[in-house]
């Protein structure tokens, strides 16, 4: 894509644009297909975007997870050392 990328607001409300005109039937076959490829192209805008912010999602998850295993008082962290093991 020469120019620079999309916010996935301006490829979704493009890409809303282009199925109103494919549904309404009105244009040339040309140009339908034009429209498609376009289309296409602004999905995949649209879906690196959703990936980007489910990776974010997910990271901030599983980081929070983390600190919360590791955290004083819970099970994963109790903030005590280990007690030795009974040599018996």
């Amino acid at each position: 894509m020469a120019k620079a990328e999309l916010s996935y607001e301006e490829a979704r409300e493009q890409l809303g644009e282009i199925v109103r005109k494919l549904e309404a039937g009105s244009v040339p076959l040309s140009e339908s297909m034009a429209l498609w490829e376009r289309g296409e192209e602004l999905a995949t805008i649209c879906q690196r975007w959703l990936d980007g912010a489910r990776a974010k999602i997910d990271a901030a998850r599983t980081e929070a997870s983390t600190a919360r295993s590791q955290a004083p008082g819970s099970a994963g962290g109790t903030g005590r050392p280990e007690a030795p093991e009974d040599e018996n």
